[in-house]
């Protein structure tokens, strides 16, 4: 499995079959609504190129479900998009019409696709629906958590599998995310093999390197991480 991290909570997943994008945030629409989260990081326009056989957006927050971003990849009609989201988003990206198929992803929800079984889970945020997804890889056998934004809670670990290769978390502690101690410890309670913070140094001073865990993948910013 290839990964990247697109920044904030944007991460890309290519299979070799599908190329799975979650939670792309690639315009400055949070600084339009408010001028003190300036992105700091520039977008790297050659991801539009990117033609994602699965979208997932976690959450109904800009720099997650971002309309401007999402229409990019939405509005082409040279292929056919799954788009796994919550309720909450899923009732404004349906808006971007397009043909693509729409799927209503709540929590304890599958979808089975190109190799690929994916899992809504409980997160703990101020979009009373927000998810984090699960990954398995089918034919390498290897699991990915993706949390979304969330505080912990210890009812999250009950719905998760016994074992996860990597759990990406964030750990900005704002916004109702977790701080860099509680990812910490919900590093650990998940059972997590591996660890990548993410989901600073976009409207931040923060870095994955605040982040000190053993067994931490510290990413940069499109470029891809070691698995």
């Amino acid at each position: 499995m290839k990964i990247t991290w697109l920044g904030q909570a944007g991460l890309l997943f290519d299979n070799g079959k599908a190329r799975v994008m979650i939670d792309p945030y690639l315009s400055d629409s949070v600084e339009k609504v408010n001028p003190m989260n300036r992105r700091c990081v520039p977008v790297k326009k050659e991801l539009f190129d990117i033609r994602p056989d699965v979208m997932i957006f976690t959450h109904d927050h800009l720099d997650h479900y971002d309309p401007e971003t999402a229409s990019r990849f939405l509005s082409r009609k040279d292929k056919n998009i799954t788009v796994l989201c919550p309720t909450s988003v899923w009732q404004k990206a349906r808006t971007h019409g397009g043909g693509h198929n729409y799927v209503e992803f709540n929590r304890y929800t599958e979808w089975t696709e190109a190799g690929l079984r994916f899992r809504a889970v409980m997160a703990v945020h101020s979009d009373p629906f927000a998810i984090g997804v699960i990954i398995e890889e089918l034919d390498a056998g290897r699991t990915y958590y993706i949390t979304g934004d969330t505080l912990y809670d210890s009812r999250i670990f009950a719905a998760l599998p016994a074992c996860i290769d990597m759990v990406f978390l964030p750990i900005n502690g704002v916004g109702n995310n977790m701080n860099v101690v509680d990812a910490a410890r919900f590093f650990h309670a998940s059972g997590a093999k591996k660890v990548m913070p993410y989901h600073v140094g976009m409207f931040d001073t923060l870095s994955p390197e605040d982040f000190q865990e053993k067994n931490r993948v510290i990413a940069n910013i499109y470029e891809e991480i070691e698995v």
